[in-house]
């Protein structure tokens, strides 16, 4: 069963259990995979729509920090639990510690040492994380990295 008709199927359940919370949020995801779909004329495979889903998931962690400035808990609460429901489509998410392996190998690989090899290396890595690992803590994790 493929990545979208994992959606499909779980939105349908959702809505014959009267889930209606689930069913939103699974609706939204599915949403954001058919735009894509449209605009750009084409078919997207389980590996694009793991890339979507990981756009969905970091919009609400984005959304999350404005919520948070205005403490206004009834939205974090809501975003959470749908961050929590988008994060059983994706791959399990990597550690800090295996993400910090990875960049070591890379560094060592591409001979970087430097802040300077800051984009060199987040070019090589973000391939190796990309849907199984923020962006953010992966730059973090690069900057701490290189700047030893």
């Amino acid at each position: 069963m493929s990545l979208k008709e994992k959606l499909q199927q779980d939105w349908k359940d959702a809505l014959k259990s009267r889930d209606k919370f689930t069913a939103n949020t699974i609706s939204m995801a599915r949403a954001a995979v058919l735009q894509i779909e449209k605009t750009k004329a084409v078919k997207l495979d389980d590996e694009k729509v793991i890339e979507v889903l990981a756009k969905e998931v970091k919009s609400r962690r984005d959304a999350l920090v404005e919520f948070e400035k205005g403490k206004r808990q009834d939205l974090i609460d809501a975003t959470n639990a749908e961050i929590a429901i988008l994060m059983n489509y994706l791959p399990q998410q990597l550690t800090e510690d295996e993400i910090k392996k990875i960049i070591i190998d890379v560094a060592s690989e591409i001979e970087a040492n430097s802040m300077k090899d800051m984009g060199k290396i987040m070019a090589a890595i973000v391939p190796k994380t990309k849907g199984r690992a923020n962006g953010s803590l992966v730059s973090k994790l690069v900057k701490e990295h290189l700047s030893k």
